[in-house]
């Protein structure tokens, strides 16, 4: 083919290509039970509601790996990228930015310690903080997770921004990884605790542990192959969760 005939051909193939590939399904698989209950506003999301009235919401995710994504099989089957899509389709007229700062591995100390840097430079209306489970998993006193988690409020509330606090996940009953056995009443009680304390500070609260209890029609349980990551059903039926209720909120 003539060269200048095949560059002008090239734009229309990656055109045909991009239109042939199958659509990212953005809605929660049909064994997930969505439910704005899982989210509790505690008088809260008074800078979030703001923000929707006047047509744009930017939302800053703080947390670990499954902030970060990590167990999806593509960056964009991962938590962040979803809720941003669940809540644009939740809020029509309202442009949504969620910015995924999401490290693997994080405790409520290495997240504390980031907070301040990442909200001065995404400047949001509200932060996602998760949570809890990397702290437990690592045996971590409360009292230490506690004293990080009240560093990083302070933080949080000098900067004015609203808050929604996503607590620890909930593990496979059964697993072969010895360090993942019987950790689940630990974690529900950071849940419980995380609850509270987002209660006492007027931040709203995902319970996730609460909501991952009726996945059991998902793809193991939505978790992956390793007892711990997400799989791409489970950070598909988080994120509608996780949508549905926070819509319900800002509306």
């Amino acid at each position: 083919m003539n060269p200048a005939r095949l560059a002008v051909a090239a734009p229309f193939a990656v055109l045909a290509l991009l239109a042939a590939a199958p659509a990212v399904a953005q809605t929660a698989p049909a064994a997930c039970p969505v439910s704005a209950a899982h989210v509790a506003a505690n008088d809260g999301l008074t800078r979030s509601r703001a923000a929707v009235a006047g047509g744009r919401l930017t939302i800053l995710a703080m947390g670990s790996s499954s902030i970060e994504g990590v167990g999806a099989s593509r960056p964009e089957l991962g938590f962040a990228p979803r809720l941003e899509a669940g809540l644009g389709r939740r809020l029509p007229g309202v442009e949504v930015t969620v910015v995924n700062r999401g490290v693997g591995g994080e405790t409520a100390r290495e997240t504390a310690d980031r907070l301040a840097r990442e909200t001065a430079a995404v400047r949001p209306d509200l932060v996602i903080w998760q949570l809890g489970t990397n702290d437990v998993l690592r045996d971590r006193p409360m009292d230490d997770v506690f004293a990080d988690f009240r560093r990083g409020q302070a933080i949080l509330d000098a900067a004015g921004v609203d808050v929604l606090l996503v607590d620890s996940q909930r593990l496979p009953g059964q697993t072969d990884n010895p360090s993942f056995r019987g950790r689940n009443p630990a974690l529900a009680e950071m849940a419980r605790l995380i609850a509270l304390e987002g209660g006492r500070k007027r931040y709203a609260v995902h319970g996730r542990f609460a909501a991952m209890a009726d996945w059991g029609g998902l793809e193991r349980g939505g978790v992956g192959p390793d007892d711990l990551h997400l799989n791409d059903a489970g950070y598909a039926c988080w994120a509608e969760v996780a949508a549905e209720g926070l819509a319900a909120a800002l509306r």
